[in-house]
């Protein structure tokens, strides 16, 4: 799907002034169309992900189709599986190991899909600082995954990922889906967790399943919040 600018204004919860200065500055990924700018929704959520920037509440809140149900992030923790002390001294060798324990299909290929998560990083690093990365497929459909999981590994030894901080990463949220609306709606509830800071503190503190996992809830009682509650962004 195209977004106009207005549209990017809207879900990233800043000026359309503030949308402009980052074309302008190529710091944002846009597209001319007929002498206009549009955005992919897919990158947009992702650029705005990996800068942790905020985005809109009804974004966040939009109801799934009544066949591509989503489960909450919580959810998806939970299906993906929490590990620790994750072994690997670079990239490959670390999201190799991290393939291995995810919980995929028995019919799913695990080398097609530490292909794919090395084909997005080769683009750009999914590391989105403070030692956090969020490695997925650059085309967020995977065959045979029927449901959306998040698998988080807490890894032995912090690995050089390339992060626009510059910090080596040592915890990884993989996000596998079996569609784009999924895709999307977890990468924005991610998001989301992540600029919330006791569910931050808890992944950074890397404390048990079940406190990640309740972090992880309390974050998705606040999407039930009336829109007025949610703090507002500010523009960058």
């Amino acid at each position: 799907m195209t977004l106009t600018v207005r549209d990017a204004s809207r879900l990233l919860r800043v000026s359309e002034k503030t949308v402009y200065r980052w074309i302008g500055r190529r710091t944002i990924p846009a597209y001319v169309m007929n002498g206009q700018y549009r955005f992919n929704r897919a990158e947009l959520l992702e650029w705005a992900t990996s800068r942790q920037i905020g985005v809109s509440v009804e974004l966040l809140a939009e109801p799934e189709s009544r066949d591509t149900p989503c489960p909450d992030l919580a959810a998806a923790l939970e299906s993906g599986g929490i590990f620790y002390r994750v072994e690997g001294h670079e990239r490959e060798t670390a999201l190799r190991n991290v393939v291995s324990l995810m919980r995929l299909p028995a019919e799913l290929d695990r080398d097609f899909v530490l292909r794919a998560l090395l084909a997005r990083e080769s683009l750009a690093s999914t590391g989105v600082g403070d030692g956090i990365a969020i490695p997925h497929v650059r085309n967020p459909v995977v065959p045979h995954v029927l449901c959306p999981s998040v698998t988080l590994c807490f890894l032995e030894r912090a690995i050089e990922f390339a992060a626009l901080d510059g910090r080596p990463v040592s915890i990884l949220f993989t996000v596998i889906s079996p569609t784009l609306r999924a895709h999307l709606y977890l990468m924005a509830r991610l998001g989301f967790a992540l600029r919330d800071p006791e569910f931050k503190r808890t992944v950074l503190c890397q404390s048990s399943r079940e406190a990640v996992l309740q972090a992880a809830r309390c974050v998705e009682e606040s999407f039930r919040q009336p829109a007025a509650q949610q703090p507002a962004a500010r523009d960058g």
